[in-house]
């Protein structure tokens, strides 16, 4: 016997070598199972916790906050960013109703903590509180001739931790002209994208004020 006949009698001993032909049938589907494994693992530890902890869908109800968010919209709300920041004015937000916390309510950050909210010639006019006079507040995203009335009284002292939102349809609007302003506690997250409808997709801006925050 020579040695190349004794090396291959030596290979038999082994465990038993799979052909080609085998391999090509065998390989693909555990390999195959793996990687789908892997994804799902993957979707358990990122995806989830991202759904859960950090965006969070919402579908509007009512026309509140026409003519900018309308019935039926899909949105994707940010629920990490308030965890570093403050809510900022001019920010779209869900937030929990006062009266009933398996209730949310979508609406537009107006006043901040320690401002004073006058309504006057159906505008809004802030007192920011280190500043002795008030501003009118620029509101372009509403329709020409909005009316913005107030409902209970025409002037709201904000805490320390507490924000003013209104409705961007002013006339039919149950935000806080009508449950008083709300604690920073009850505000959900901030409005990031509207997914559906496809035609309407978009990232949400907060718009510019002249008024500082």
């Amino acid at each position: 016997m020579n040695n190349q006949e004794k090396d291959l009698i030596n290979n038999t001993s082994g465990p038993p070598v799979v052909t080609g032909a085998q391999a090509s049938s065998a390989e693909p589907v555990s390999s195959f199972v793996w990687e789908l494994a892997k994804i799902l693992m993957l979707a358990l530890v990122i995806v989830i916790p991202l759904r859960f902890l950090v965006f969070q869908p919402f579908i509007v109800s009512g026309s509140s906050m026409d003519p900018n968010f309308h019935h039926g919209d899909y949105l994707v709300i940010d629920e990490i960013s308030y965890r570093f920041g403050n809510p900022a004015r001019g920010d779209v937000v869900v937030v929990r109703s006062p009266q009933d916390d398996s209730v949310f309510f979508i609406k537009r950050v107006i006043g901040l903590p320690k401002e004073k909210v006058v309504f006057t010639n159906n505008k809004v006019k802030i007192y920011r509180s280190d500043a002795a006079g008030g501003e009118t507040l620029s509101e372009d995203y509403l329709p020409p001739g909005t009316r913005t009335a107030a409902f209970n009284q025409p002037t709201v002292k904000l805490g320390p931790d507490e924000y003013f939102l209104l409705g961007d349809n002013r006339e039919a609007s149950s935000d806080s002209r009508v449950w008083g302003p709300l604690p920073r506690r009850e505000i959900v997250g901030r409005a990031f994208v509207r997914m559906f409808p496809i035609t309407r997709f978009s990232l949400i801006d907060s718009p510019v004020y002249a008024l500082p925050n």
